[in-house]
Parts: C-alpha cells; sequence; structure tokens
C-alpha cells in the first residue's frame, strides 16, 4: 500500500467514527465518556446537533433522544403525554443502550426529565447537569414554576391555536437566539409543545437530583427570565453546584464551544 492510500484509507476510517453521534468508534475510546442530551420544550434531538459533534470528535459517545410529540416525533402528538411520558422517553433509550455511568443532561424543560430519570435509575448516572433548566418540585407541575402571568398566557396561546392541545413555538428571540442565521435553523425546527406536559406532576420519590452529583449552569447573557425561580433554587440548594455561563437560553445553538468546553470539564470530575 502506498502512502497515499494509506492516508485515504485514514481518513475514510476517520470519517466513519464521526459518522453518528452513537458512534461505536467513540465509545471505546480511552476515557471517553458517555452523554445523554435531553432537549426543553419546542425542540428536539436536534438541537443538540452542534454539541453533540464535538463531544463525539473529542472521543465520546453522545445520544441525542427526542421527547414524544416533537421534532420527527411530533405525528405522536397527544392529550396523553405527561411528564411521565417524557421521563420514560429517556429512562427507556437509557436502558434499551445498556447505558451506564451517564453524564446526563437535561435543557430547560428537560429538566424535568433529569428529575424523573434520577429518581428511576440513580445507579445508572454518574452526573446530572441542569442546563438552565427547570426545577419542578416533586409533586408538582411545570406551571407550578412559572410567573402566573407567563402560564395564563401560554394557556390563552394553545387553546386560541390548537383547542388546547398544544402551546405554539415562539420566536428564537424568545430564547436569547439573534444571529439570523441561527434563528432561521431554529424556527426551522421548532415544534408545539403538548401542553399536557405542563399540566401533568413530577412523580418521583426522592428530593431533585436524587443525591447525586448534579451541576446546575445557569445561562444568564441574557437571561431567560421565565427560569429565574429555578435558578435561584439551584444556587442555593445544597448538593449542587451552581455555575453560570455567558450565553443565552439556547447555549447550544448560540454557544457550542463554551458549552461543550463546560460540559466536558463537569464529565471529567
Amino acid at each position: 500500500m502506498t502512502r497515499r492510500d494509506a492516508l485515504k484509507t485514514i481518513a475514510a476510517a476517520g470519517g466513519m467514527a464521526l459518522a453518528g453521534a452513537n458512534s461505536a468508534a467513540a465509545a471505546g475510546a480511552p476515557g471517553g465518556r458517555t452523554f445523554v442530551l435531553v432537549h426543553g420544550a419546542w425542540h428536539g434531538g436536534w438541537c443538540w446537533q452542534r454539541v453533540a459533534d464535538r463531544l463525539t470528535q473529542a472521543g465520546h459517545r453522545v445520544f441525542t433522544p427526542t421527547q414524544t410529540g416533537l421534532g420527527e416525533r411530533r405525528h405522536l402528538m397527544s392529550r396523553a403525554i405527561t411528564l411521565d411520558t417524557f421521563t420514560l422517553d429517556v429512562a427507556n433509550l437509557i436502558e434499551m443502550e445498556d447505558l451506564g455511568d451517564v453524564v446526563l443532561v437535561g435543557h430547560s424543560f428537560g429538566g424535568c426529565a433529569l428529575s424523573g430519570v434520577a429518581d428511576r435509575m440513580p445507579e445508572r448516572i454518574r452526573r446530572l447537569v441542569y442546563l438552565d433548566a427547570m426545577i419542578v418540585e416533586p409533586g408538582r407541575k411545570p406551571f407550578d414554576a412559572l410567573p402566573a402571568e407567563g402560564v395564563a398566557a401560554r394557556i390563552k396561546a394553545a387553546e386560541e391555536s390548537s383547542g388546547g392541545l398544544s402551546l405554539p413555538a415562539p420566536a428564537a428571540a424568545a430564547f436569547g437566539v439573534t444571529d439570523a442565521a441561527d434563528a432561521a435553523w431554529l424556527e426551522r425546527h421548532l415544534t408545539p409543545q403538548p401542553l399536557s406536559t405542563y399540566l401533568s406532576p413530577l412523580n418521583v420519590n426522592g428530593p431533585i437530583g436524587n443525591g447525586l452529583a448534579a451541576t446546575y449552569i445557569g445561562c444568564v447573557a441574557p437571561a431567560y427570565a421565565a427560569l429565574n425561580s429555578s435558578r435561584d433554587w439551584a444556587r442555593n440548594r445544597k448538593g449542587f453546584d451552581y455555575e453560570e455561563l455567558a450565553a443565552c437560553h439556547d447555549a447550544m445553538v448560540s454557544a457550542p464551544d463554551a458549552l461543550t468546553a463546560r460540559l466536558l470539564d463537569i464529565a471529567a470530575h
């Protein structure tokens, strides 16, 4: 084999290794971690594309599930979808893929599923990372964690757009995304959120985080006002590491390099 042929073979092998977020090569990399990245309301697994690519290229295994009724699973929209459904979406992925020592990351509304999974299978989780995430106390509903005026506006929008079935997706600017190309990409992919997920309780037996190592990353440039109470909760909660990232709420879109660096640092400990 000539040197040129050898280089072509190496390049082809490298391309195969980076072909997907669940690359077997990445899974076998020395010191590699397993990340499960959970999206927030109106989003889907697609929103993690930039971060997932960077983590995979760094030698880690990455899964980005889409929750029922959203993204490529929007055809499953139903009034029967609850927080338990979202928890099972993630828990079943972890079980079916035989994952362990997982760095479980939940963005925004994804914090609810994070808390649910931590309660169901703590033995499979290495660390929880609540990324500018919603914190809902056990037995409470997501709407309980939001300002009353915001709740009323969302219910009104759901009634007007779908007869109360779903919440229409807001503009990208609502998440702090101002770059024109990023905003256009985001708005092409956002889909309605099942209203029922905001009306159902978080069914967990233990405290939030279930005693697992947990980090809360508050995105503060600008801060997403709807989550002020959740950030305050994490900032003052014993057992939670709290830190801030100078990025907008959708940091995985606007600041993938900075976010990836933070996740790698957190996962290393």
